[in-house]
């Protein structure tokens, strides 16, 4: 018989092939080298040295094209064949095998009737099988060659836990489908398992097969998946890293051949899809999947064949800025269009509403995004378009950047969101898909957020303004606070506002004092007045969801509360004066004491015939009798009575005022001061009062008097927790289940909570009340400086910088400006706010002056305000100075510069 071709496909066993055609992989025969038998697989029992007899001649064959020709035949069942091999490099079957010792001559091998081919065949073999079993090689060895082989795990759980950290190696001894193996992994030389196993991170169509008799036809391109890998796979040596169990407990694995990854070349030819199911499981190895996967999709390969790339996010972003938290993974974006759009967080659901466990944390997770996001500029990068459903419209999916972080990812780190599982059409996802499905993993075993066996407690809001008489009574405690910190829930039109108070519990419907703006219209038949919609989107943009502060100054007639709302340090209605959208109410604008700051403002619009102002005639006014307001600040002993905040004005000369002062506080979360003033006459009265003061209250006579509960804003007697001596205080609130009191002590200006048995009725007015001596903490701020609230790292520096270089010390105050707005503060000295510059005398030693604004500037650890107040405005020179040593602060990459220039954006 001619010499044939053929590739090898497989080995049985040490003694046969599996022949498939070189032209056309789907013909197969068998072929058993002549005259030689190898031990036989049992399933219960191998026979000794069968694995390693077969081991032998799958290494030097499979996968390889070989020579071959068949020397005789015997027709028992169906037709055997036995030949013998040639290999390329020239060595033949079974002379090799048999001289190595890995098969033995048959019994039966001289009663054939055979050609003379095969007479000199057989007898070439018998010298290497003497010579084998003389050397004991192989099968003559005599001891061992048993291999255990287990076919059924026991306990499939314990083994993915034993050996998930370890690199197993494997032959592939059957491929089921493109994403299904059979693997012999091999724990140790003598003892190995054969189970299936799933390839990690792939699902391959279903290859034709029969069950039950049944024919079941192919998925499309299953059959291809199924060649492609055997044709690479099988029999073939591979390594293997277990990484978990299936529903069926079967193991997941990744597999890789010499050559690389199996999964990555199957979805490289577009003969499988990306798992996502298995992504927590590759975690960043999935990255290479979802490359391999786009490779097939872009070039249209396989099951993408027909395929239409949707347009990635990269190059597609666009700037903008967070107009509201709609919830927890739905954002409003103010472009620099000017227009807005919303967007759902791609890949990401927030707490379910209708879900028992995850509802209560919604509000939580809600106000989580909004502290991060709320008038923060953000990159998006569109990754589709959801079609409306379940009562919701068309809308835009992103993902979301925040300083260069992926916002979503962000929420499901902390727990506050959970991953969408997406159908396998659905390729409106986020390009951060495996990373989002890790971190939800992480926070889930975690127990973070909504993964907390234990929701939070719900937080309930006190509505006062829904009847005058609470509107009133809260108004009585809230006018005692300054700069209350609160959150603009709703914004009713550009001066009413809907504020919520976390600390008081408290919401309330806040009016801006001062100021008129005009109406916008609240439906769609009502007319807005002139400049009425431009005034409420404004104050949309500017205060919606933000942080601030308020003022309580009084009541209105609707149960609404009227005073100031600072947005970032700044007078709102200041700002909606400047912009044009308010006039000034004279007489409410006088009660409130920012008279002068307001006209300033109003002035400004004025003169640049901004939005109601637009067609301003000054001589018109002038002779209809308009009074026309001087918008410069008065000065007395260099203070002012208000403040312009940016309106640019020329300040009367005045002599500066310097006070010699010690700093008792330095507020952690502001930087801001108290102040207690250094004269012979104040700090002989303070004294002589502390110590009669002390006297009285450790007289027994006082010791059983107690407070239990005391009032807010009553001026008290408290015992300081570090020295136990008693001083003046005035109680901020009141915590009624742990029985204690947030105290200031005014005349210090630092505050603690004390228990109320600490606690006791100030004493007698006329002996210690603040009619005898005002309290002796006074309010003040650095002048030309704007710290970094928003970040506690940068913030916590410049509080230290300041502990260590000037609390405690006396020092040099120059009192640039007085903010009676800012009034006492809780416990302050009255006389306002004030702005100051602060001189150590000997902060270098030998007498040489440091001014510790600058420094604080210099070292990064504040910045020069990027708005300026007027009486700042009119200081050219030394703003000129601070901002050569913010520029110097940032060359030198000093505190909050570390990592460039933060204005930028």
């Amino acid at each position: 018989m001619a010499v044939s071709q053929a590739k090898v496909k497989s080995v049985l066993s040490g003694d046969t092939l599996v022949l498939v055609s070189v032209n056309n992989p789907t013909q197969e025969r068998l072929l058993s080298l002549a005259f030689v038998s190898a031990p036989r697989f049992q399933r219960d029992k191998e026979e000794p040295f069968a694995f390693q007899s077969r081991d032998f001649l799958r290494r030097l064959t499979v996968g390889k094209v070989i020579q071959f020709k068949v020397l005789y035949s015997i027709p028992s069942g169906t037709k055997k064949d036995y030949g013998h091999v040639i290999l390329q490099g020239g060595e033949r079957l079974p002379e090799t095998c048999v001289a190595e010792g890995w098969v033995k001559l048959r019994d039966d091998s001289r009663r054939k009737e055979m050609s003379e081919e095969a007479e000199s065949l057989l007898n070439s073999l018998e010298l290497p099988e003497d010579k084998a079993k003389a050397e004991r090689k192989g099968l003559w060895a005599g001891q061992g060659g048993l291999v255990e082989n287990i076919y059924d795990l026991p306990d499939p759980k314990a083994f993915v836990e034993e050996y998930s950290a370890k690199s197993l190696d494997a032959i592939v001894e059957r491929v089921l489908t493109g994403d299904r193996l059979v693997l012999r992994l091999f724990l140790s030389p003598s003892k190995h398992v054969q189970t299936i196993v799933t390839v990690a991170g792939i699902k391959a169509p279903k290859r034709a097969n029969t069950a039950e008799g049944r024919e079941q036809p192919a998925e499309p391109f299953g059959n291809e998946s199924h060649q492609f890998v055997e044709t690479r796979l099988l029999q073939r040596n591979v390594k293997v890293n277990v990484l978990g169990l299936t529903p069926q407990n079967q193991l997941i694995c990744s597999v890789r051949h010499p050559n690389g990854s199996i999964a990555e070349f199957l979805l490289k030819a577009g003969l499988a899809n990306c798992q996502n199911l298995h992504s927590t499981l590759l975690g960043a190895g999935m990255k290479a999947l979802r490359q391999a996967e786009k490779h097939a999709k872009d070039n249209q390969l396989g099951l993408f064949k027909g395929h239409v790339p949707i347009k990635g996010s990269e190059g597609n972003e666009v700037d903008a800025n967070v107009a509201r938290i709609v919830r927890p993974d739905t954002l409003t974006l103010r472009l620099k269009s000017g227009g807005e759009k919303t967007v759902q967080l791609s890949s990401i659901r927030g707490p379910k509403p209708k879900d028992d466990k995850q509802a209560p944390f919604e509000p939580e997770a809600k106000e989580f995004l909004r502290k991060k996001l709320i008038g923060k500029h953000v990159r998006v990068a569109t990754d589709g378009v959801k079609a409306p459903s379940e009562g919701y419209e068309e809308r835009e999916v992103a993902t979301v950047f925040a300083n260069n972080k992926n916002v979503a990812l962000i929420l499901v780190e902390a727990g506050y969101a959970s991953v969408i599982r997406h159908r396998k059409d659905d390729n409106d996802r986020s390009p951060y898909y495996d990373e989002l499905l890790a971190a939800e993993q992480v926070a889930q075993s975690e127990h973070k957020g909504m993964w907390s066996p234990t929701a939070p407690a719900a937080k309930t809001y006190q509505d006062y303004s829904e009847s005058l008489q609470k509107a009133k009574i809260q108004s009585s405690v809230l006018q005692r606070q300054k700069k209350i910190p609160a959150v603009v829930d709703y914004v009713k039109s550009a001066s009413r506002f809907t504020i919520l108070i976390p600390r008081e519990n408290a919401k309330l419907t806040f009016v801006l004092s001062g100021i008129r703006a005009p109406r916008s219209a609240r439906n769609a038949n009502e007319k807005a007045e002139p400049f009425g919609q431009e005034a409420h989107d404004f104050a949309n943009r500017r205060c919606l969801q933000r942080d601030v502060e308020i003022d309580v100054e009084n009541t209105d007639k609707q149960g609404g509360f009227t005073g100031v709302l600072y947005i970032n340090r700044e007078n709102f209605a200041k700002l909606l004066l400047e912009e044009g959208y308010a006039t000034v109410h004279s007489y409410s604008a006088e009660q409130s004491g920012h008279a002068k700051e307001l006209f300033a403002a109003e002035q400004k619009a004025k003169e640049a015939r901004k939005g109601i102002w637009h067609d301003y005639d000054p001589a018109a006014e002038e002779a209809d009798g308009a009074p026309t307001d001087d918008p410069a600040p008065t000065m007395a002993n260099g203070n002012a009575n208000g403040t312009t905040n940016g309106a640019s004005v020329a300040a009367a000369p005045a002599s500066k005022d310097y006070r010699d002062v010690i700093i008792t506080h330095i507020d952690p979360e502001t930087c801001a001061l108290k102040l207690q003033h250094i004269s012979p006459t104040a700090s002989h009265a303070l004294a002589n009062l502390m110590s009669a003061f002390r006297t009285f209250h450790v007289s027994p006579s006082s010791n059983s008097s107690s407070l239990n509960p005391p009032k807010t804003g009553e001026t008290v007697a408290a015992k300081f927790s570090e020295d136990r001596e008693w001083y003046r205080a005035r109680v901020r609130r009141n915590d009624r289940d742990a029985k204690s009191s947030e105290v200031v002590f005014i005349d210090y200006g630092n505050s603690e909570t004390v228990p109320w048995g600490d606690i006791r009725p100030l004493g007698p007015a006329d002996r210690f009340g603040t009619q005898k001596l005002k309290a002796q903490a006074t309010d003040a701020q650095l002048s030309f400086c704007q710290f970094p609230t928003s970040n506690k790292g940068y913030m916590s520096d410049a509080v230290s910088f300041l502990r260590e270089n000037v609390e405690g010390k006396q020092v040099v105050a120059r009192v640039d400006f007085v903010e009676k707005s800012g009034g006492a503060g809780a416990g302050g000295a009255g006389e306002g706010l004030l702005w100051t510059t602060i001189f150590d005398p000997n902060g270098r030693g030998e007498g040489q002056e440091v001014n510790v604004n600058e420094e604080v500037v210099a070292e990064g650890l504040a910045m020069v305000p990027r708005k300026l107040k007027g009486w700042e405005l009119a200081q050219e020179g030394t703003v000129k100075k601070f901002r050569e040593r913010e520029e110097e602060a940032k060359g030198e990459r000093r505190g909050m510069w570390e990592y460039g220039d933060l204005t930028e954006d």
